[in-house]
């Protein structure tokens, strides 16, 4: 493999794992001669510090990022493996932060480099870097499914959100197709949803060799089927826009450290796709409220209600959620991370090849979650959601 010869020069940090664990990461940690190498593209940029040093590494696994500079001003560089993303889908992502910059959504800007592109390729790797987002990082060590610290932090976030899809909705550009690590709703779309999971699974080789172990035909129509049928019902007209696809409290940047802080800042826009808005709000009650990681001290994932009641609050503030719109909520909450769950299949079997992973992502992430909305507490959730959640009136 051919690789930048400044890699595998520090020790590599811990990173968040799939179990509310600690492991090894998936990548070399990013190191000062790389990035110094990296910067040097970006000449003339007045964003750039003075010293290129790494000050703080994310413990994110699935690429390799830092804060780069000093006390006095610093950018954040992060690097992909080619295989993970590409020239064209970091361009998109950059065009979409314009986007949302030029509607008044807070996010940090993208650096240009000194040919006028937003992206430097190295080796096997390609390097994306942006000015630090506004506002303090507070969640920056929590991994997603792990909720809110304060419930009025998710009414800040959930009305932030509606912000941002309110800036999202008229930015054309076409989605990105289903791969590795992109969030997608094209399934659930799809006239024939079952048909348009098994086209997915077997159009892409990596994802068909990696899910040969299951049985695949037989998990959909006894786990999926049913609620993405169902949801696909509603979702089926529908306005498509351009969505975060990862609105977890650790993508945002807060203005202080009290439970009344506001949501300063937006960041990581590496699964933002076009699907559409409850789409997006549903993966926000997925990653904040429900704590799917609580298993082993709970025995099944744990429902913050009281950050969930806040979280659709704060959005309906902004953008009104009607009595459909919360029925339609409910039937996409469970099955609205299988896309990106099997893009996880495909990145721990295909690019990383960690078998292990590979069969969390199927078994616990793709299948378990969608099968734990059939339990008492799974069903109690979207009930409450049908009913109208924090809106209901009818008692």
């Amino acid at each position: 493999m051919t690789t930048p010869d400044d890699l595998d020069r520090v020790p590599d940090a811990l990173v968040h794992g799939m179990l509310n664990d600690l492991v090894n990461p998936d990548w070399p940690a990013l190191t000062d001669p790389e990035v110094a190498a990296v910067l040097a593209h970006y000449v003339g940029e007045p964003a750039l510090p003075v010293r290129t040093l790494v000050t703080w590494r994310s413990p994110r696994p699935m690429s390799a990022a830092a804060l780069v500079g000093d006390q006095r001003r610093s950018v954040f560089v992060k690097r992909h493996h080619r295989r993970v993303r590409s020239r064209e889908r970091l361009e998109l992502e950059h065009a979409f932060v314009g986007h949302l910059r030029s509607r008044g959504v807070a996010t940090p800007r993208v650096l240009v480099a000194a040919g006028g592109g937003t992206v430097v390729e190295r080796g096997e790797f390609i390097y994306e870097v942006h000015e630090t987002a506004a506002g303090l990082d507070l969640y920056r060590d929590v991994p997603s499914w792990h909720p809110f610290v304060h419930p009025s932090h998710a009414r800040s976030a959930g009305a932030a959100l509606a912000r941002f899809h309110r800036a999202a909705a008229d930015f054309p550009a076409a989605g990105s197709r289903f791969g590795v690590l992109v969030d997608s709703a094209a399934v659930l779309l799809a006239d024939d949803p079952a048909d348009a999971y098994q086209r997915l699974v077997t159009a892409r080789p990596d994802l068909r060799v990696a899910t040969a172990p299951y049985d695949v035909v037989g998990d959909f129509e006894s786990v999926l089927r049913a609620p993405l049928e169902s949801a696909a019902l509603r979702a089926r007209g529908l306005a498509t826009q351009w969505t975060h696809g990862d609105w977890h409290a650790s993508n945002l940047a807060w203005s202080d450290l009290s439970p009344d802080a506001e949501v300063a800042s937006v960041f990581d826009l590496g699964l933002a796709n076009r699907t559409f808005a409850l789409h997006d709000l549903a993966i926000a009650i997925e990653r904040n409220v429900i704590d799917w990681l609580d298993v082993a001290d709970a025995g099944s994932p744990t429902v913050d209600y009281g950050s969930l009641d806040q979280l659709l609050v704060g959005y309906g503030e902004h953008c009104a959620l009607s009595s459909g719109d919360l029925v339609t909520l409910s039937v996409t909450l469970p099955v609205a991370h299988i896309e990106f769950a099997l893009s996880e299949v495909e990145y721990f079997a295909a690019v990383v090849d960690s078998p292990e992973n590979a069969e969390l992502a199927y078994r616990s992430y793709l299948l378990g979650h969608a099968q734990w909305f059939t339990s008492t507490s799974g069903a109690t959730l979207l009930d409450y959601l049908g009913r109208g959640g924090p809106f209901d009136r009818s008692t």
